[in-house]
């Protein structure tokens, strides 16, 4: 019998200005969502939720669900991968952001049509699709952050 699939979820974030905060961890060398992986014993949302208090210090009421990723990967395995809707974060929610220094050097807004210079193509992917299901209400399929359909 193989290993189960690992899950991690991560929340789309804008500013008042509609960029998308992006994440920059210390562990790995690329950007990211703000995110983790799902404890034993926790949901999706309960993992996000706490991912953001961890990685931001803020408590984000999450929205709906907008992708979900099967996302087969060769060095870290099949993975689930969640993305939900974080909201719009005011002047005062960046203002208060707080980073751990030993998880995240530093973090950036960027222009929507812009993260694909920021970040992985199969990431650039997954968060695309996820602004399509923010900006149309409907939650996205994917496997290999390709819509299925």
């Amino acid at each position: 019998m193989g290993t189960v699939a690992r899950c991690a979820a991560g929340a789309l974030l804008l500013d008042e200005r509609g960029r998308l905060l992006l994440v920059e961890p210390t562990y790995k060398p690329r950007w990211e969502i703000p995110g983790g992986v799902v404890e034993a014993g926790e949901t999706p949302s309960q993992a996000c939720v706490r991912e953001l208090a961890e990685e931001l210090g803020l408590t984000v009421q999450l929205g709906q669900l907008l992708v979900v990723d099967w996302a087969p990967h060769p060095e870290l395995g099949d993975r689930v991968l969640f993305v939900f809707d974080g909201g719009v974060l005011s002047v005062a929610d960046v203002e208060a952001i707080r980073l751990p220094a030993d998880e995240l050097a530093s973090f950036a807004f960027v222009e929507p049509d812009e993260i694909g210079s920021w970040l992985p193509a199969r990431l650039t992917r997954r968060i695309t699709a996820a602004l399509a299901a923010r900006a149309d209400g409907e939650l996205r399929y994917l496997e290999h952050a390709v819509p299925l359909r």
